[in-house]
């Protein structure tokens, strides 16, 4: 795995809010809400050890992340998903090139390049599936909304970033919110680099138009990938590094998630042949 001074960088700049877990839920409004379950619930999100590998890994893949899938459906309603640092590879404008106003940029298969770029990203293969949620219109789709996603390579590389990868522009793409709230990315699992707990970059736009002029943005936010499913995807060829580096990390310690993850905690399923599955409900 190349390392550079890039991902030092990352590590300084992805920064989640510093409250602790109690006043991070009393702003949510999830207390409330989740009544006499309360903090115990919240602990069954936590991490655990998973030594298995193969199918028994990939059940335990969908449970892992069962519990925060239910509780990021009882706030949906009421919640937002928790704004976040898009870090220092957005490729939106914020931080140097902007490939939104690209054409090419929208599109639902993120595994190649577009454009006079022609690379195409290895890895265990990732459907992303997510449903934007209006909060304000009582938990109702948000239709029409759009969604930029974009997260590193099987080496823990960003396109148009990392020097080996600069000139691609993979991993990378826009999608347009169909009447359910529903968009799907076909896409490669992401590596664990070093100082960040497994991830996904996204942010959500009012409309296509003004996602693809980098304007009138919602919501920056990341989604968070459950253990047993990274231990499952880790244990195959390419992603050696990543098995070190998420040993050095985790959920409770990651300096965006862990000042509570609930909302944010993907479900996962599937089989590295196949392809694996990650779902999440975007509260904005």
């Amino acid at each position: 795995m190349h390392h550079d001074d890039a991902h030092e960088h990352d590590h300084d700049h992805d920064r989640g809010l510093s409250l602790d877990l109690p006043t991070l839920l009393g702003r949510r409004r999830a207390l409330a809400l989740l009544g006499g379950v309360g903090l115990a619930t919240l602990a069954g999100c936590s991490t655990g050890s998973d030594a298995s590998v193969g199918a028994a890994s990939t059940s335990a893949a969908a449970t892992t992340s069962s519990a925060a899938a239910s509780t990021s459906a009882a706030v949906a309603s009421t919640a937002e998903i928790p704004e976040e640092t898009a870090g220092p590879f957005p490729g939106d404008g914020s931080n140097g090139v902007n490939v939104l106003t690209e054409s090419g940029i929208v599109r639902s298969d993120l595994t190649h390049s577009f454009g006079a770029a022609t690379g195409v990203a290895a890895g265990v293969p990732l459907t992303i599936k997510l449903k934007v949620i209006d909060v304000s219109n009582s938990g109702k789709a948000l239709a029409g909304a759009a969604v930029y996603l974009w997260h590193c390579n099987i080496d823990g590389e960003y396109s148009l970033y990392s020097q080996a990868i600069s000139a691609e522009n993979y991993l990378r793409g826009v999608q347009e919110a169909d009447a359910d709230g529903a968009v799907t990315f076909t896409s490669i699992y992401p590596a664990a680099y070093s100082g960040r707990w497994p991830h996904i970059h996204f942010e959500v736009y009012s409309s296509l138009a003004t996602a693809t002029a980098a304007t009138d943005k919602l919501r920056t936010s990341q989604l968070a990938l459950p253990e047993a499913a990274n231990s499952l995807v880790y244990a195959t060829a390419g992603y050696e590094q990543s098995v070190t580096n998420m040993a050095q990390s985790s959920l409770a310690t990651d300096n965006i998630f862990s000042d509570g993850y609930s909302l944010q905690l993907a479900t996962v399923t599937g089989d590295v042949t196949s392809g694996m599955t990650a779902t999440l409900n975007v509260p904005v």
